[in-house]
């Protein structure tokens, strides 16, 4: 495998890859975005930080890469959108700068507060000016916390210990607060009115860009301070330098900037303003964080590429973690319903519904539901299908997918059924998991089947008449091929049977023609599978 290193990266990662006797570095920081474009689809791999940027066109043409790792948090500096479009797994480190972006949220708090920064330079100057920067203690002011992710709930963890009271708001943290820890409130605007520091840990997005502006500032205490460690732009700098002049804001500590280095003449007034601590961007330099983000980085790229577990993708909901072993076999058997049902579908699929009963209907199947969909796209499409663009290709092709969950338990323990409609028809099917471990077929419009996904299969119609499945045997048997098994299920309300056999020998398209042609016969169907995993 060759792995493209495109930013400065920690010797730790580095030696890592050297280690792997499958892997091929080659490190070129520095690129530009048309020289990285030139070279990008050589590599099945690329690890970056945040000094290159990997945009649409770097991406337009990205060959056989499938990974790209970025050491760090931010994904800013990938257009995430293009590289799920084309195939493309995208992955950040997001717990390997935890505890330094904490600690300088914190040193930048205090710091601010005792005005540190001014009286060292005034002493250097040959000043003595104590009651010129006299600060404010922390021990008893409320602190505003906005985003509890990893660092949010760090920084909140040592406020406590500073003896703060501390609010929190996160409109998507669904999870509970420690008894006796912070509170957490609805609305954002209650914060502000209460806070005397206010702290921002949110991703950039178009919902947290400029999310503190004018309309939150004037909510704010008279002498607020607020703190920004996490991405350049959440506090709006024009409403932010507003606040500064009026004396509304009385202090304000920046690390991060909307373009960095900033070339904006709002942020070079702020970095110039008297009451702002202005940083280049520190939160994740120290020598700790840059080895473990460089590492992890490296870990989860080889990983990937290897085909094992999936961490931390920006771009794949619900495979940022090993899936549980219940869930481990539905992988394979979802994929291969997707190929069936695509395989006796004509036309267009406009709508694919999928629903999860029993136990795993417990569990994020969302990564079992991208499996599916590229079974199912798979067999009609000349890119390459993976669950980072199968849900994307969906979209764009019009397919809407419909997910839904149940506990309950119906003739197996765990279920899955997936029905799918065309213009011209509808088709269904269910499987499930024998032993824990066996994918098998058991149902197929209707009809109670227990077949095999793997390998030759031939899917038949007929209607339900003595001799029906003697004639196409004969076929079979007259052109070489040998019936392994076979499933037979008939429906006496409809007068049809559906047959699901499993082939030693691929039938060729005339001998599929030929069971057609057959008077019994209302339609066939032929299919190829990959092997089972070794039962």
């Amino acid at each position: 495998m060759k792995i493209l290193i495109a930013d400065t990266l920690s010797k730790v990662g580095l030696d890592y890859l050297a280690g792997q006797s499958d892997v091929q570095v080659d490190y070129k920081p520095g690129l530009t975005p048309g020289e990285l474009a030139q070279i990008i689809g050589g590599y099945d791999g690329m690890i970056l930080r945040s000094g290159i940027r990997v945009t649409a066109d770097v991406l337009a043409n990205p060959g056989k890469l499938r990974c790209i790792a970025r050491a760090g948090v931010g994904v800013d500096n990938i257009d995430v959108p293009v590289a799920t479009a084309k195939g493309v797994i995208v992955m950040n480190t997001p717990g390997g700068n935890t505890l330094s972006t904490c600690e300088l949220t914190w040193a930048l708090m205090l710091a601010m507060s005792r005005k540190i920064v001014q009286a060292n330079v005034s002493l250097r100057g040959g000043a003595w000016e104590r009651k010129k920067f006299e600060g404010t203690q922390l021990a008893g002011k409320t602190l505003g916390v906005i985003g509890l992710g990893r660092i949010g709930k760090s920084v909140a963890k040592r406020a406590l210990a500073m003896e703060m009271k501390v609010l929190a708001y996160d409109p998507y943290f669904a999870g509970s607060c420690p008894q006796g820890s912070f509170t957490r409130l609805e609305d954002m605007l209650d914060l502000c009115r209460q806070s005397d520091y206010i702290t921002v840990h949110t991703p950039k997005s178009n919902e947290t860009s400029g999310m503190i502006g004018q309309e939150e500032i004037a909510a704010m205490k008279d002498g607020v301070r607020l703190i920004n460690a996490a991405r350049g732009g959440i506090i709006d700098p024009e409403a932010l330098l507003s606040g500064l002049e009026s004396g509304k804001v009385a202090g304000a500590a920046i690390d991060v900037w909307a373009k960095e280095p900033p070339e904006s003449e709002i942020d070079k007034k702020l970095i110039a303003h008297p009451n702002v601590l202005a940083l280049p961007h520190l939160g994740a330099s120290t020598e700790e964080a840059q080895e473990q983000v460089a590492l992890e980085a490296a870990q989860q790229l080889v990983e990937a590429l290897h085909g094992g577990d999936i961490r931390n993708a920006v771009n794949a909901p619900g495979f940022d973690k090993a899936l549980p072993p219940i869930l481990c076999p539905y992988v394979e058997l979802s994929r291969r319903m997707g190929t069936i049902l695509s395989t006796i579908t004509a036309g267009a699929i406009t709508h694919v519904e999928v629903g999860y009963y029993g136990a795993i209907a417990e569990q994020n199947v969302s990564p079992i539901t991208a499996h599916l969909l590229v079974g199912l796209m798979t067999p009609h499409m000349e890119e390459p299908v993976n669950v980072i663009n199968a849900p994307v290709l969906a979209r764009q092709r019009g397919i809407e997918v419909e997910q839904s969950t149940s506990p309950a338990m119906q003739e197996f323990a765990n279920v899955l059924r997936v029905t799918v409609r065309s213009a011209q028809m509808q088709h269904s099917a269910v499987g499930t998991i024998f032993g824990h471990r066996y994918p098998r077929v058991i149902g197929i419009d209707g009809h109670s089947v227990e077949m095999r996904p793997e390998g030759h299969i031939a899917i038949i119609l007929n209607r339900d008449v003595p001799g029906a499945l003697a004639t196409y045997s004969q076929v079979f048997g007259r052109h070489g091929i040998n019936i392994a098994s076979l499933t037979l299920s008939r429906d006496d309300a409809t007068g049809l049977a559906l047959v699901g056999i499993n082939l030693d020998q691929k039938p060729s398209d005339k001998v599929m023609a030929e069971v057609r042609q057959l008077e019994a016969v209302e339609d066939a169907y032929y299919l190829s599978l990959p092997p089972l995993p070794a039962e």
